[in-house]
């Protein structure tokens, strides 16, 4: 499927960084339920079942695209470079999860617009600037701000993040390259089934009775999982990745009001301190994009 957006640069990338901001509300919602989840069960088993569910979002997606021909695969390769970051982060992402806590882990993963702008050059050949550059760096200080890591996160277990920031970005890196000859359904199936598969490995040294009333949290991680990636796959076949990367702190201020409006946890003056050089950078990322486009002109 070719990018349609090339001839409007800027359109393209302000629906790059919208599908980015949406993308991330749904997969923080999607965390905070897989989370839930890892208390009772083991990483492979929480990736099996969630899954098998990210098939409901997919087969809609098939259907509403005019059937099977949605899943054909142009780029076998770079599928399954695709596949093998995303499994890695799945894996990586839930331990993470059953071991740190959701703000630190939220925090430590942010570092991956940092490394999507450095590897965006070399692996994409896209332009980055020194302003793009402290853009970046000032939003990342804002998180920090926000989240005040307790001292404790600095521990072993905090790698696991880090690996998972370093996985994510380079699946997201590949998703921009592919996605040129790939339909977006066609990249969430084949990586999905890749995970499911991967997860089904795991099964015989480690797996526990699925207590029945867990069933529908597994249901809502799965299609939370498959709307999100799916929306980030497009996010990323729209825009940039130096210039949509950065709205994955977008996370953070979903994750502020969920909490508020699920869990009753109200922002504190760090949170709104924090959220200023957050909202900046973007800001100011979208009006560097826009000059850009308008000297192509």
């Amino acid at each position: 499927m070719p990018n349609a957006d090339l001839a409007n640069p800027l359109s393209s990338s302000v629906r790059g960084i919208t599908c980015m901001v949406a993308g991330m509300a749904l997969l923080t919602l999607n965390n905070a339920v897989t989370k839930a989840l890892t208390v009772g069960y083991p990483p492979g088993e929480v990736v099996v079942l969630r899954a098998i569910f990210v098939f409901l979002p997919i087969s809609f997606l098939v259907w509403r695209e005019g059937g099977l021909s949605a899943l054909r695969i142009n780029n076998l390769g770079g599928q399954l470079v695709r596949a093998g970051f995303l499994v890695v982060s799945t894996f990586l992402m839930i331990i993470a999860l059953r071991l740190l806590p959701l703000a630190d882990v939220m925090a430590i993963t942010f570092a991956g617009p940092l490394i999507i702008t450095a590897l965006a050059a070399p692996m994409l050949g896209e332009h980055v600037g020194w302003r793009r550059w402290a853009a970046v760096f000032v939003g990342f200080t804002g998180i920090l701000i926000m989240l005040k890591p307790d001292p404790d996160v600095f521990q072993l277990a905090a790698l696991l993040p880090l690996c998972v920031a370093f996985s994510s970005s380079m699946r997201d890196l590949v998703t921009r390259r592919i996605s040129v000859g790939e339909s977006s359904t066609a990249i969430l199936c084949f990586s999905t089934s890749a995970v499911l598969v991967s997860g089904f490995l795991t099964l015989p040294f480690s797996a526990t009775a699925v207590v029945p009333s867990d069933i529908p949290l597994f249901a809502l991680a799965g299609c939370l999982q498959g709307a999100a990636h799916y929306v980030l796959i497009e996010s990323f076949r729209h825009g940039e990745a130096a210039v949509v990367a950065p709205f994955k702190y977008s996370a953070l201020l979903w994750a502020t009001v969920f909490g508020a409006l699920i869990f009753g946890d109200f922002p504190d003056a760090w949170i709104w301190a924090g959220s200023v050089p957050v909202v900046a950078s973007g800001l100011y990322i979208l009006h560097r994009e826009a000059l850009a486009y308008r000297r192509r002109r």
